[in-house]
């Protein structure tokens, strides 16, 4: 069966209604708009015509019930079908605090968005035929109930996986996780700020994506836009990971996709991103909010600089940190290349690292077995 169709991303929605807003003066995310910026982007995807959406996570701010249940009525009210998986802010606890609710009653709440068995916090669907959606929770709780830092599959779960590939044939895959499954960032998967963004069983899920072939991955959490390519070694076969930007932090982006098979048997992905350029009370939401994340990210350049593999003293990091306030944003914002030629030869070879080698993060065309 030949596929053309168009999809939209919009992820790490961090929906939070006035009344559930904490006061935080270092939130990172500017939280207070994001029903603003919900019904923006909403509003520009029902002007074109799309077969669905996908959400991977971080729908609310912290899991409050109140976000939870806005989101499922307003979702119920777009035009075309929506998919949502669950981020680490979706739910605490495994079993519930007294603000946010518990795990096993997030697919209550998104039952018309994928989750048609409530029993589970994953799911396999069609949202159109000959295209299989694999809705992934890589939400982990330890013996407590506490939620771990990193990402993690149980073997149930992967099992289950297993299971659903062996039985899909002669269908497109998609998988959509909250956690990253590549690194997008340098040495991702064992830095101290990067690899809570991570699967801490990638490896394992990677195998098994391979193995059937699947070759693309919607990811979030990190709010970056970013794309990062493995080619498996033992099956030649390639794997994408597309992880989208916050719709509350800059540069407040969503994808518009188009999927296609060619006549040649080659699919292509084509992806263009866009921003939102405004907001109730910021006008220059470009601006502004590049600022405020380029003012609070100074913490995490101090922490990359003290810590492995440049574990420069406090007194040398602070000051080189001037040269580096726009790091992070420009990383968010995807695409960055890197010039920090006045930073020291050491410091100036690692932050450069960063920089992108395919420049091919908010807008490109990918080519894909068909």
């Amino acid at each position: 069966m030949s596929l053309n169709f168009r999809f939209a991303i919009a992820s790490d929605l961090h929906i939070a209604q006035p009344h559930t807003i904490p006061d935080n003066p270092y939130r990172f995310h500017r939280v207070e708009i994001s029903l603003d910026n919900f019904h923006y982007v909403m509003d520009q995807l029902r002007q074109l015509d799309l077969d669905f959406v996908l959400i991977p996570g971080d729908l609310t701010q912290d899991g409050e019930p109140d976000n939870h249940a806005w989101l499922s009525h307003e979702l119920a009210q777009l035009p075309f079908p929506v998919y949502v998986i669950p981020g680490n802010h979706d739910a605490k606890e495994r079993d519930g605090t007294d603000f946010s609710i518990s795990m096993a009653a997030f697919p209550g709440y998104y039952e018309k968005f994928g989750y048609g068995d409530r029993t589970r916090p994953y799911y396999s669907c069609c949202p159109l035929p000959g295209l299989r959606l694999i809705g992934l929770n890589s939400i982990f709780f330890d013996d407590e109930g506490k939620q771990t830092n990193a990402g993690r599959m149980d073997s149930t779960q992967l099992d289950w996986l297993r299971q659903v590939l062996a039985e899909t044939t002669d269908e497109r895959v998609f998988v959509m996780i909250h956690h990253n499954v590549l690194e997008h960032l340098v040495d991702q998967s064992t830095n101290r700020l990067g690899q809570r963004y991570m699967l801490e069983n990638a490896a394992e899920l990677l195998e098994i994506l391979h193995g059937a072939g699947v070759q693309l991955v919607f990811t979030g959490h990190l709010h970056v836009q970013d794309v990062a390519r493995q080619i498996d070694p033992a099956t030649g076969n390639q794997l994408f990971d597309i992880t989208t930007g916050s719709l509350v932090s800059y540069p407040h982006p969503f994808r518009i996709l188009h999927y296609r098979d060619t006549d040649d048997g080659v699919a292509q992905l084509r992806f263009e991103s866009h921003r939102i350029p405004s907001a109730p009370g910021w006008d220059d939401l470009q601006g502004l909010s590049r600022e405020f994340m380029s003012d609070r990210s100074t913490r995490f350049i101090r922490r990359l600089l003290t810590d492995p593999p440049l574990n420069l003293t406090e007194a040398a990091a602070e000051p080189l940190l001037p040269a580096l306030k726009y790091f992070w944003s420009n990383i968010a914002d995807g695409d960055a290349q890197f010039d920090f030629s006045q930073l020291p030869s050491p410091v100036q070879t690692y932050f450069e690292a960063f920089s992108a080698t395919e420049l091919w993060d908010n807008h490109s065309t990918l080519e894909l077995k068909g």
